[in-house]
């Protein structure tokens, strides 16, 4: 019989064992694709609500090997996750929770997919049902940084110029301040714009709520938050997508600062002097927004309908 030595019997075992893990790793590996689905990605979405377009949004994402989850907008309320998103031959569907919703059923979302549309219908906590449809998001990256236009200041004296309501108008002008006494109206800009930078101050009372939604579609939240937290639904957020770093608020009753630069989604919000986004992306339109075409530019608009509010030195720079 043929004697094996220890050295020889080791390279055996080593080789083996190399094997075998390479073997498992590739393995893994395998395992660990997960196959793509034509739905994945962000939709913006436009749903009939007894004959007025109202926007939404949605993002699918895979997780793991089987399962699709995602995100929401509907045309109340904040983003919300969604847990499944089921999919196959071609029709959708998935339900979520009520949120701000005065029904106590799920929202339930069913539609189909054909190239790069969908379409379905929705059936709300209320249990009322509408129909929708949606594009693909357009996914706003510049090619370059932008050069910048001529500033524009949008409060002055004490007329409301190049501004409208969007119901009866409880907004008053007074010496360069825009006032909202009680909860009413919002107030939008004549002009839209794509990508801008906005330098707004404002102050609120005690408890109350207001917002800048830029282009019309991404609301960054006015409130009352002195010693709070930093939240998705509290000042200095992009409501239920992105929360500031830190809360700089001032005491209620005080002049607060924004200073902000959006460039295709992305977001530098610099807030009483501190920096607290740097460069983030919007994922999609917010609760509240006035449509969901994102390609396109927008107003700029102020909520005026939860609570008083007042803003001065609204300068807003377009790019060019």
């Amino acid at each position: 019989m043929k004697k094996i030595s220890l050295n020889n019997l080791y390279r055996a075992s080593r080789r083996l064992l190399l094997s075998a893990g390479t073997a498992l790793i590739a393995a893994f590996s395998t395992q660990a694709a997960p196959l793509a689905s034509t739905l994945e990605g962000r939709w913006d979405i436009t749903v009939d609500v007894n004959g007025k377009p109202s926007p939404s949004w949605l993002e699918v994402r895979h997780s793991g090997n089987h399962t699709l989850v995602g995100q929401f907008t509907g045309f109340s309320g904040s983003a919300r996750p969604i847990s499944e998103v089921h999919f196959k031959d071609g029709k959708l569907s998935f339900e979520i929770p009520p949120q701000w919703e005065r029904g106590d059923k799920n929202l339930s979302v069913e539609g189909t997919l054909s190239g790069e549309a969908i379409s379905g219908s929705m059936t709300t906590p209320e249990g009322k049902t509408y129909s929708w449809k949606g594009v693909r998001a357009p996914s706003l990256r510049a090619k370059a940084a932008p050069a910048w236009g001529t500033p524009i200041k949008l409060t002055a004296g004490n007329e409301m110029k190049g501004w409208h309501a969007t119901g009866e108008n409880q907004w008053i002008a007074e010496n360069g301040i825009l006032r909202s006494p009680k909860s009413g109206a919002n107030l939008i800009t004549d002009q839209k714009f794509g990508d801008f930078k906005l330098h707004v101050e404002f102050r609120i009372p005690k408890g109350s709520n207001s917002g800048v939604y830029l282009r019309g579609r991404y609301e960054v939240q006015v409130t009352d938050a002195k010693g709070m937290e930093p939240a998705l639904d509290q000042m200095g957020a992009v409501y239920g997508f992105i929360s500031p770093s830190e809360m700089v608020a001032k005491e209620a009753g005080e002049w607060n600062t924004f200073d902000i630069t959006l460039i295709g989604r992305m977001l530098t919000l610099v807030a009483n002097g501190k920096t607290v986004i740097s460069n983030q992306e919007i994922p999609g339109i917010t609760g509240g927004a006035l449509d969901s075409n994102e390609g396109e530019p927008g107003p700029l608009y102020i909520q005026g309908d939860h609570g008083p509010v007042e803003y001065r030195n609204i300068v807003i720079t377009p790019a060019k």
